[in-house]
């Protein structure tokens, strides 16, 4: 008899863990708006700007998740420059590019209906200046000569929530936020000079996710 209750027990919490996980949604697209705030060494050139940022996950088990995105924030180094050309003067604007990449923790409540999150891995940072493209739709690009960029590497950390807007869970609505800590080094870069700095970003996002 006790030959036969571990291996009953063992089948009742497998089929008990797989049923488990096959409720919720695993794929998911979150696409979100909001303001980025410079700290650390960028403190004093960068300015607090506006960021979009989009992300995929991926929802291996009920509370853990494997995503990578994009933030992108808009101006914060306040570049302010012309390029000459034969089209004309172009306008060269500066960008932000913040790459996360790591796990994310996820606590689902009300039947999966709330969710809330904490999420942390590495990090991409890209700064870098461009022109406007004279001709947008014809493929045609013109390379920026005078135009800088930084990079480097580090690490980040979230936390978000979010409610299902629908019956189905499709479609759910949140607020996000994540904190990154690099290190970045290159050209000159508007105020910053051409020496390694420890940037710090903090990004405030309204998320939109649409998950299947």
């Amino acid at each position: 008899m006790k030959s036969l209750i571990a291996p009953a027990a063992l089948h009742l919490l497998a089929c008990t863990l797989l049923q488990a996980q096959s409720d919720y949604r695993k794929h998911s697209i979150t696409l979100g708006v909001g303001a980025a705030r410079p700290r650390g060494d960028v403190r004093t050139f960068f300015t607090d700007s506006p960021a979009l940022a989009g992300r995929y996950g991926y929802r291996f088990h009920r509370y853990f998740q494997i995503d990578a995105g994009l933030d992108t924030v808009f101006g914060a180094a306040d570049v302010r420059d012309f390029m000459p050309t034969q089209f004309g003067d172009l306008r060269i604007r500066d960008y932000q590019f913040l790459l996360p990449y790591g796990g994310t923790v996820i606590v689902p409540l009300a039947g999966e209906r709330v969710h809330f999150s904490a999420s942390g891995g590495g990090a991409y940072a890209r700064y870098s200046e461009q022109i406007r493209q004279p001709f947008q739709d014809s493929g045609f690009r013109l390379d920026c000569v005078v135009c800088s960029s930084r990079q480097g590497w580090g690490y980040y950390a979230g936390l978000g929530a979010n409610v299902a807007l629908d019956q189905a869970q499709n479609f759910r609505l949140g607020v996000g936020s994540r904190v990154y800590r690099v290190e970045t080094e290159g050209d000159p870069f508007g105020s910053v000079p051409g020496i390694r700095t420890r940037d710090r970003w903090i990004n405030l996002f309204v998320e939109l996710t649409f998950s299947l």
